[in-house]
């Protein structure tokens, strides 16, 4: 009888914490901010593959 009461009140906050939640979890949101932090990159990495580029012509001799 016990072992029940401590079964069904364990079971009863698993139940109350599982279907309370702050916001539903979104997988395009998440692709969408993924994208965004690798289109930041290429966009930050802009100036540095010129400047690499520039160091080969000149290496180059162009």
């Amino acid at each position: 009888m016990n072992f029940t009461k401590i079964l069904l009140f364990v079971f009863a906050c698993v139940f109350a914490v599982g279907t309370v939640s702050a916001a539903p979890w979104n997988p395009f949101k998440e692709l969408e901010r993924a994208g965004q932090r690798m289109r930041d990159a290429i966009i930050s990495a802009g100036p540095a593959v010129a400047t690499v580029a520039q160091a080969t012509a000149l290496a180059k001799g162009k």
